[in-house]
């Protein structure tokens, strides 16, 4: 069955998310997506050297409502920041994060966190995956924004995939 349906989940959200672009489910549409979550995960299964094991899924929720949350607030902060950057302008710098996470499914997970999190740009992680060097567009304490990184984003992390 993993070699008819390498990624059944995926196959799954792919049909769907067909159907919900076209905005059909005339039976061609259906046939179409449905050979499109069959087609894909099969053609694209050697690109993924290793099934991400989750070991903690409550902790994919509260991780869920922690991003969601840091998203908003973020918005704010940066909207606020930019209507004042003439009177006080952002301390923009780059810093480096120590990492523990290790996994790769992990730091995939991570990067796109630091994507969406407003105010924060992934840049560069060392080769052996210990330091990550982060944008952050105003930072006022190094120390307390590595910790309230770590502490939000890489435990809960480290808690689902290692």
């Amino acid at each position: 069955m993993n070699r008819l349906f390498p990624a059944p989940w995926l196959s799954l959200a792919l049909w769907i998310l067909w159907l919900t672009l076209n905005l059909s489910v005339s039976p061609g549409n259906l046939l179409l997506g449905a050979a499109l979550g069959f087609a894909a995960p099969l053609m694209m299964r050697k690109l993924r050297p290793k099934r991400a094991r989750i070991r903690n899924p409550i902790a994919i929720l509260r991780l869920f409502f922690l991003v969601g949350r840091d998203v908003i607030m973020s918005n704010l902060i940066v909207a606020w920041g930019v209507v004042n950057a003439g009177r006080r302008p952002p301390n923009s710098c780059f810093i480096k994060v120590p990492l523990d996470l290790r996994d790769a499914h992990g730091l995939a997970a991570l990067a796109m966190i630091c994507t969406v999190v407003p105010g924060t740009v992934w840049s560069e992680l060392a080769l052996d995956r210990s330091v990550l060097l982060l944008h952050v567009w105003d930072l006022h304490d190094e120390a307390q924004f590595i910790e309230h990184f770590k502490s939000t984003y890489e435990r809960p992390l480290m808690e689902i995939f290692e």
